[in-house]
């Protein structure tokens, strides 16, 4: 046997041994503990030991980390997971993932990887149709909603700039003209990265205040100009309301302003025509940001951003080099930050292709009708649920700021669920996020069931 082939053997065995074991992780998924045990956490312990002197064997590697590892993760593929809007992953997106890892493809350049590119000319137009939004857009596969809203930014930056007369690629920021950004009181913490990292100063930014779902007051707008970018949200972080876009887009493209929309959580309803109404009036925004590893549950990373000018995006994110030999079509590096990059749209055409319309729209409406279960149970139980539930987020108060935080730690001490902690309009609440197409009724109902004990039991100890 040559050393080729027998190398090829070996890979083939150590992958045959891996995909053993994911297996049977994904069967434990539905069972058991969501968050790891403070027994699973102190075996990590294990993998701190100097670098190795000498080659090891692959399947005992693989071993140690199902044995240490597997135990010590969050169990996102499940469906009692309601934290951080985390989703899981479509089986059809899991299965395109292993064989994406497989391919080991860069898709920076056509050349590079021929299927990269042309499965996000695919999604350029998957996209663009199920969102609503014009089909002569164009996007960009990155990280996530940080760097979605990130290169939104960059290009709003050089297209008004260069509206102005001024290049920014050339001359930089010094000296050019400025450019006034007006956010929402309740803008998110990852458009707030995107913008200073842009070089928009958080100090420079105009407030905007919100109502008591976090919703921008139009009315409160200040007077805008063709220098100006205005941030709307589709989906806050904590109530998943909507800023008033059909109030505010029509001012703000009169004003020549460029109209930018973080959906990292909301945009998907778009594809729901139960949930479209959320969005009126988003598509006459100039800019999009969205992530793929929420609602249309595929593998992390994958975000979206998606630009109406297509030329702007192309200019503020195109490299320059001798041996970057770009062909006469799209070239998937110039839609992004990134030059060498995964093929992460490998894993959104598998998940898009297998629910189709209806499945996507399935999926978001479903989620939701679990946070109004959750939402009305709640309440039933004696709970304050502090935001209209219009998507998938709820937020609940167990009472006080000291008993809220103890239900929380208890619930995630217990295992059966996870729901993460917030302080919304000034109160500490407890948010739970629902996003996975694992996610059924029995899981809701179980997930219920712990909680409402649990909140009454801290309450009772407390005296209330």
């Amino acid at each position: 046997m040559s050393a080729t082939t027998a190398a090829a053997s070996s890979t083939a065995e150590v992958l045959r041994f891996a995909s053993e074991r994911a297996q049977k992780y994904l069967a434990e998924t539905q069972h058991g503990r969501v968050a790891p045990s403070e027994k699973d956490l102190l075996e990590l312990g294990r993998l701190h030991e100097p670098f190795p002197e000498s080659p090891a064997d692959p399947r005992e590697i693989i071993a140690l980390l199902d044995a240490v590892g597997s135990p010590a993760t969050v169990k996102l593929t499940g469906g009692r997971y309601f934290g951080f809007v985390n989703s899981g992953t479509l089986p059809a997106a899991l299965g395109a993932n292993l064989l994406a890892a497989v391919w080991d493809q860069n898709a920076a350049l056509r050349v590079m990887s021929p299927i990269a590119a042309e499965l996000e000319d695919v999604l350029r137009l998957w996209v663009c149709d199920a969102l609503g939004l014009p089909t002569d857009c164009e996007i960009g596969l990155v990280t996530g909603a940080t760097g979605a809203n990130f290169t939104s930014m960059i290009t709003a930056r050089h297209a008004l700039l260069a509206r102005a007369g001024w290049n920014v690629e050339e001359d930089g920021m010094f000296g050019a003209p400025p450019i006034d950004v007006v956010v929402g009181a309740e803008v998110h913490s990852a458009m707030l990265k995107a913008l200073t990292m842009a070089g928009f100063g958080k100090k420079r930014l105009k407030l905007v205040d919100v109502d008591q779902q976090g919703r921008m007051l139009a009315a409160k707008l200040p007077k805008l100009s063709p220098n100006t970018i205005v941030c709307l949200q589709a989906g806050n972080v904590n109530s998943g309301s909507f800023d008033p876009v059909a109030e505010i887009c029509p001012r703000a493209k009169d004003a020549g302003a460029w109209v930018h929309m973080d959906g990292a959580i909301g945009l998907w309803a778009a594809a729901s025509p139960k949930y479209r109404h959320l969005l009126r009036g988003f598509e006459q925004a100039d800019s999009w940001a969205t992530d793929a590893h929420k609602w249309p549950n595929v593998n992390y990373d994958c975000g979206l951003v998606i630009v109406r000018d297509a030329q702007a995006l192309r200019a503020a994110m195109t490299m320059r080099g001798a041996y970057l030999q770009a062909g006469t079509r799209r070239e998937p590096m110039y839609q992004t930050p990134d030059g060498s990059r995964r093929a992460r749209g490998v894993e959104l055409w598998a998940a898009l292709k297998s629910l189709g319309r209806t499945g996507l729209a399935q999926l978001i409406e479903r989620t939701c009708e679990h946070a109004q279960r959750f939402a009305s149970e709640l309440q039933r139980a004696g709970f304050a649920i502090l935001n209209d539930v219009v998507i998938n987020q709820v937020v609940v108060s167990f009472g006080s700021p000291e008993v809220t935080r103890q239900v929380v730690r208890r619930i995630q001490e217990d295992g059966t669920c996870w729901c993460g902690a917030t302080v919304w309009q000034g109160q500490t609440a407890m948010r739970i996020s629902v996003c996975s197409w694992a996610t059924t009724d029995a899981d809701v109902e179980q997930s219920l069931a712990v909680i409402i004990r649990i909140a009454n039991e801290s309450r009772k100890s407390a005296g209330l």
